[in-house]
């Protein structure tokens, strides 16, 4: 295991972790996929995430062609109009957004569950699944061995966290690391798209991304999402005849329950919320969005009436703060591993995908003999940390985001109210501003730092 090619093992089937081991394979290295969940459709994974110029071409890179090309086949109908809504559903400002023709510079609607489908196509003997990692021993000769709770190991020459917020590797590898509760809750479901459901909305809202700025310090978020089939798996016609060929032959869609559906998130500071949130699901958590949402226009109460109770979920939302610096080894990490941030816009999905894609890189001027392995893993380190916790602050800036936003406040929250809908408001209306906020939406998750 210490000869040119490396044997990589990736803790964490999720989104950063199955990019790089795509990338690997593809690059003919060695790698095998560790994952705690028993089946490829374990675990609520169905919630819209936003992946932009960044992930795309993380994806593009590291997928073969045809799976890129399934990548874009799967994603859902690409937003047309990010609007910024009160709670009363009236329109305080809408940018156009770009077309989905370019592959990679634009916005695409991806539902968690699919995109994970997708990254999974190919890679049954990679990885396995019902391993739970549990710890790991570096030894002499360079070699890492990981360790799982049913009495199995695995000896690599590289160990990838790619666990997640709660990574069982960092703990034990950066046990100073510090994820800190960042103040505000979730509350995300999933509502059917039906011609009901449909007719709720404004034309524009149903038509893309939409931000809730409800008073009280109440916020949300609106995706409508629109696949390429039915209720019942069938596609839809109408399709390309090369779209339809790609799903037609496309095993992952038998374990893909996502349907055409509209994502409706509320959130606040934590305060906001019963204290026993967190272990509420179902219709006593509907209940409590409800609640929360009692002067909110009635279409938007009744998408959460007409919530799927199974989808209802509490998120507590976490924030990483930067680790000091590290000497770099046998272990690395990437995504949440190592920068855990706030949600929104998927820009921690955008930023796993970027490390997966760095970290393949460097990973091949190592097979390749350009360089040490310890010292490839030390060049993607020192490029991730700073990029990984610049998204950190950022995300933890944007309005709303930390339970202590003074939009919560009291007293300041009224005028941070009017302030962020006078912003809005203005950009949208004045073209400099509206055309940088819309070259903003997609470069914030860009290459630049």
């Amino acid at each position: 295991m210490t000869g040119e090619r490396p044997h990589v093992l990736i803790v964490g089937a999720g989104t950063g972790g199955l990019c790089l081991a795509q990338g690997l394979r593809r690059a003919g290295i060695s790698v095998a996929v560790y994952e705690r969940y028993r089946t490829r459709a374990d675990g609520l994974l169905g919630y819209r995430v936003g992946i932009g110029p960044t992930g795309s071409r993380a994806l593009r890179d590291c997928l073969p062609p045809d799976l890129f090309d399934l990548f874009l086949v799967t994603c859902a109908r690409a937003p047309r109009w990010f609007t910024v809504i009160s709670q009363r559903l009236r329109e305080t400002a809408s940018f156009e957004l770009r077309p989905d023709t370019d592959p990679v510079n634009t916005e695409r609607s991806v539902a968690r569950m699919t995109l994970r489908q997708v990254l999974l196509t190919g890679m049954e003997d990679v990885v396995h699944f019902g391993r739970t990692f549990t710890r790991y021993d570096q030894h002499a000769d360079g070699t890492v061995t990981a360790h799982f709770a049913d009495g199995g190991t695995a000896t690599g020459d590289l160990l990838v966290a790619a666990d997640g917020t709660h990574s069982a590797v960092r703990r034990q590898y950066l046990p100073h690391a510090v994820i800190r509760d960042a103040g505000t809750i979730n509350i995300a479901t999933r509502v059917p798209l039906t011609a009901h459901t449909r007719d709720l909305l404004p034309p524009r809202v149903r038509q893309g991304i939409s931000l809730i700025f409800g008073t009280a310090g109440m916020m949300g978020v609106l995706h409508v999402m629109e696949f390429k089939w039915d209720a019942d798996g069938r596609l839809k016609p109408g399709l390309a005849d090369s779209d339809a060929e790609l799903l037609r032959r496309w095993p992952g869609l038998r374990h893909d329950n996502t349907r055409d559906n509209i994502n409706l998130v509320v959130w606040s500071t934590a305060r906001r919320f019963p204290s026993d949130v967190m272990r509420r699901r179902g219709e006593d958590l509907l209940r409590v969005a409800a609640d929360l949402t009692r002067t909110w226009h009635p279409h938007l109460r009744e998408l959460l009436a007409r919530a799927d109770p199974a989808s209802a979920l509490p998120i507590r939302v976490s924030t990483s703060e930067p680790v000091p610096p590290w000497k770099s080894s046998t272990v690395t990490l990437l995504g949440d591993a190592i920068h855990t941030m706030t949600p929104g816009r998927g820009v921690g999905a955008n930023t796993a995908l970027r490390d997966a894609n760095l970290l393949r890189r460097q990973l091949i001027r190592a097979a390749a003999g350009e360089k040490t392995l310890v010292q490839a893993v030390a060049d993607y380190e020192a490029e991730m940390v700073p990029y990984g916790f610049a998204r950190v602050a950022d995300s933890l800036s944007r309005s709303g985001t930390s339970g202590d936003d003074r939009m919560y406040r009291p007293v300041f929250g009224r005028l941070a109210l009017l302030g962020a809908r006078g912003y809005f408001r203005v950009t949208s209306r004045v073209p400099p501003l509206r055309r940088k906020f819309v070259d903003d939406f997609y470069t914030y998750r860009g290459e630049e730092n």
